[in-house]
């Protein structure tokens, strides 16, 4: 097997680990979600705090977060592009979580994700995440209506 078919092998195999994600998250089982991260795992995501250090940190983090939807939820990914190295990669996509919260109201804006995965005892793992909205400079505020 050449170089090559290796990196497109890893590609793929990548990609599953995101695909299982999403859908994960559509049938909201957070142990299947958090099979994607690596126990070091530090995230930067849209909420607070400015980052989450450790799986389990982040753990607490998505349980909350899925229970605050009580009907279904959609998840979107789209434009990913995955560049792989030896043990390294890093993959980048719009995404979008779609659902209704408890309280009524509707969410589901894009957000811009990027994430550096790992080659861990031969299982590729997210070490690092970032998910991030655009700032308008001149108000200060999130720019929640864009669309990919």
């Amino acid at each position: 097997m050449t170089v090559e078919d290796n990196k497109k092998n890893d590609e793929a195999e990548i990609k599953k680990v995101i695909e299982r994600g999403v859908e994960a998250l559509r049938v909201k089982d957070l142990d299947e979600v958090m099979s994607m991260y690596a126990p070091e795992l530090v995230s930067f995501d849209i909420v607070p705090p400015l980052q989450y250090v450790g799986a389990e940190t982040y753990r607490k983090h998505w349980g909350e977060a899925l229970s605050s939807f009580p009907g279904p939820i959609n998840y979107e990914v789209v434009d990913l592009s995955i560049m792989v190295g030896d043990d390294v990669a890093f993959a980048h996509s719009f995404n979008r979580l779609s659902a209704t919260m408890a309280n009524g109201q509707k969410f589901g804006n894009w957000v811009r994700w990027t994430a550096c995965f790992q080659k861990i005892d031969g299982k590729w793992l997210i070490v690092h995440m970032q998910a991030s909205v655009p700032v308008d400079m001149a108000t200060g505020k999130a720019v929640l209506d864009l669309q990919p």
